[in-house]
C-alpha cells in the first residue's frame, strides 16, 4: 500500500544514530568495560550481565551515558563480588567522561536534508536520553537553527508521542517521524495513525530491536539514507 505524505505539516527527527553517530560509542565502551573486568568473567557473560543491569535500572535512571555508567559501576561490583579496585571504578567513570566528550559526527547528507525540508515543513527534534548530554550534542552538531522545537523525552512510547502532538497542536495524520529505531521512532507513531519512516543504522542496541511479528501489517517505509527523503517529500 502506497503512503501519502501530502498532508504532512510537521516532521520529527530522532537524534542519535539518525542525525549523528551514537551507538558505535556505546559498543566501544562495552568492549573496554569487558577488558577491565576480564579477570572476573568472560566477555559474553559481562555483556549479558551489563545489559540485565541496564534493563533493571531503566525505570530509575532512564536512558543515556550517565545511566549507562551507573549500570557499569554496579555490574562491576557484582561481577567481582565487590572486589573490584577503586582504580578500575575510576577507569569506568572515565569511559563515561570520554563518551560525553566525543565529537558529534553527522551522518551522510544530514544538513543538506534539513536545509531543504525546513523550507517547506516545520521540523522538530524528538529524542530521548539525558537532557544535558542531548543539548550538548545538538549544540556541537550545528543543527539547532533548523528545528522549530526540541523535545527530550523520558521515553518514546505512544503516550509520550500523544502528549508531544498535543503540545505541537498537530493531528497525527499531519505528523511524520523519522528515525533509526523501529521500537522507538516508528511503531508508536504508526499505532497513533501518524506517519513514520525507518532509516536503519548499522548497529542497534538490543533493547531497541523488535521481532518480525511486531512489525507485521504496520504501514511505514524503510530507506537506506536520509537523502532519499528529498525525493519522497518534494
Amino acid at each position: 500500500m502506497e503512503v501519502n505524505y501530502k498532508n504532512i505539516k510537521v516532521i520529527g527527527f530522532d537524534a542519535d544514530d539518525t542525525l549523528w553517530v551514537n551507538e558505535t560509542y556505546f559498543r566501544e565502551a562495552e568492549d573496554e568495560f569487558c577488558r577491565l573486568l576480564s579477570e572476573y568473567e568472560t566477555p559474553n557473560k559481562i555483556d549479558q550481565e551489563l545489559f540485565k543491569m541496564e534493563m533493571a535500572n531503566l525505570e530509575l535512571y532512564g536512558y543515556g551515558v550517565k545511566a549507562f555508567v551507573l549500570s557499569m559501576v554496579q555490574s562491576a561490583l557484582e561481577l567481582s563480588n565487590y572486589n573490584v579496585s577503586i582504580k578500575t571504578i575510576d577507569k569506568i567513570l572515565n569511559i563515561g567522561k570520554d563518551m560525553l566528550n566525543k565529537p558529534v559526527e553527522l551522518l551522510d547528507g544530514v544538513e543538506d536534508v534539513l536545509i531543504a525540508l525546513s523550507k517547506k515543513y516545520r521540523l522538530i527534534l524528538a529524542t530521548k536520553g539525558d537532557l544535558l548530554d542531548q543539548e550538548r550534542k545538538l549544540e556541537k552538531s550545528g543543527l539547532t537553527n533548523y528545528f522549530h522545537h526540541i523535545e527530550v523525552l523520558s521515553d518514546k512510547k505512544e503516550a509520550n508521542y500523544s502528549r508531544l502532538l498535543g503540545h505541537l497542536d498537530v493531528e497525527p495524520s499531519e505528523f511524520l517521524m523519522i528515525g533509526n529505531s523501529l521500537k522507538s521512532d516508528v511503531l508508536p507513531l504508526v499505532n497513533l495513525k501518524a506517519h513514520a519512516i525507518h532509516v536503519p543504522f548499522h548497529t542497534t542496541w538490543t533493547h531497541e530491536q523488535v521481532s518480525e511479528t511486531e512489525t507485521n501489517g504496520k504501514l511505514y517505509k524503510t530507506i537506506s539514507s536520509l537523502k532519499e527523503l528529498l525525493n519522497m517529500l518534494d
